[in-house]
């Protein structure tokens, strides 16, 4: 997949051709800034061009050719404003925003302005389809780009959006080319894990703009409780979000949902410290995830895909299509062994503080008892009723 370089860990054999180009280009683009001199170093983030792609964009509504139910609080109306960039790495655009007088993000991917549209899925004569043909068409390119899905999958209001057939056409098709946006509005809001979709105009998609995860926290997130007890429970709480996470995308949709990016920017947090996975630009549903692990293969290392792994049969020289470790593995061993358990041990009792360190380092082994998580859900539970009694 695009994002096949965004992770420093695993990368199998299938993907070290993809991680050797990309390391070629990488040497290269940096031979050619050093002779080209400091100042040419490029920005990460631009200002200017995020505002030349939102004008772009408004000039593409106002000529029919993109639109959405965004579009005329963006463009005529002056609800929705921009604040500031936030991130343009590989081709995507994560924009701050603020709509209405809350604070939103702003994504796109595919189909700016500007630039080059690829093969879609609504091309050509899709235009002409009456409404019900064209909603089992987006329909089947959802179950064609996630597998199938939760029951009772999101519906696309184009209806209703501004403008005429043909930009509502282009503009649909410009957000079913980006998988995250699919799988956010397969959700259709119903998950308190991932962020509902708010709107969109052209490729563009609001979410909710909440409080990201990242390793320049001490706690992992930006909370807000002072002093040392309170910031013990609110780290107590997001660890106890993180297992309900786990649970939900396991067993409360038709299908399991896999994270295979788990990292800390790829959370954040509401105000309440209900844990949100802010970026699912690679969770897939498990016939989606099957699909994906089942692969030739020569070894091991060839059946790991990023934080989802299966292993090489080597009778058929093929991945199994079972992934072998689990999202809860997988947030033990990356989030809560560098941060929640050194955040929750310096305010609990010794006895406690053993138990949780090696109830997280079992639940970090992909070989771990499959009830670990209920084991963690009790000692978490026991370390904040302990942070409770001492503060009586």
């Amino acid at each position: 997949m695009a994002r096949a370089g965004r992770r420093g860990g695993r990368c199998g054999r299938r993907a070290l051709l993809l991680c050797a180009a990309g390391a070629a280009g990488w040497v290269l683009a940096a031979a050619l800034l050093l002779r080209a001199g400091p100042g040419s170093l490029p920005q990460r983030c631009s200002d200017p061009r995020s505002r030349r792609l939102l004008a772009a964009l408004c000039q593409d509504f106002q000529a029919g050719v993109l639109t959405g139910d965004l579009c005329e609080d963006l463009c005529d109306r002056g609800l929705l404003h921009y604040v500031g960039c936030l991130s343009q790495e590989r081709g995507k655009q994560v924009l701050r925003a603020e709509w209405r007088g809350r604070p939103v993000v702003l994504k796109a991917r595919e189909g700016l302005p500007g630039g080059p549209l690829p093969p879609g899925p609504l091309d050509g004569a899709a235009e002409d389809l009456p409404e019900a043909e064209l909603q089992l068409l987006v329909a089947a390119e959802v179950q064609a780009v996630l597998g199938p899905g939760p029951a009772g999958g999101g519906r696309w209001p184009w209806a209703r959006w501004p403008g005429g057939r043909g930009g509502r056409v282009a503009s649909l098709g410009a957000l079913l080319r980006q998988e995250e946006l699919v799988l956010l509005g397969q959700l259709g809001g119903r998950s308190p894990h991932t962020p509902p979709v708010l709107g969109s105009c052209g490729p563009f998609y609001a979410l909710e703009l909440l409080a990201a995860g990242g390793p320049q926290h001490p706690a992992l997130f930006p909370l807000r409780p002072v002093g040392a007890r309170a910031r013990t429970r609110a780290v107590g709480a997001v660890a106890l979000s993180f297992l309900a996470l786990a649970r939900h995308f396991a067993g409360d949709f038709r299908h399991r949902l896999h994270l295979c990016d788990i990292k800390p920017e790829n959370f954040a947090i509401r105000d309440d410290l209900t844990v949100v996975a802010i970026d699912v630009d690679m969770a897939f549903f498990e016939p989606k995830m099957r699909e994906i692990l089942e692969q030739n293969c020569t070894g091991h290392e060839d059946c790991s895909f990023f934080d989802c792994i299966s292993r090489c049969d080597w009778h058929t020289h093929r991945c199994g299509a079972q992934r072998l470790n689990s999202n809860l593995q997988v947030i033990c061993d990356k989030i809560f062994r560098h941060w929640f358990v050194s955040s929750l041990q310096s305010s609990l009792s010794l006895s406690l503080q053993q138990q949780l360190r090696e109830a997280v380092l079992e639940c970090a082994d992909p070989g771990g008892a499959p009830s670990v998580g209920q084991k963690l859900q009790r000692l978490l539970q026991a370390a904040l009723r302990e942070l409770q009694d001492m503060e009586e």
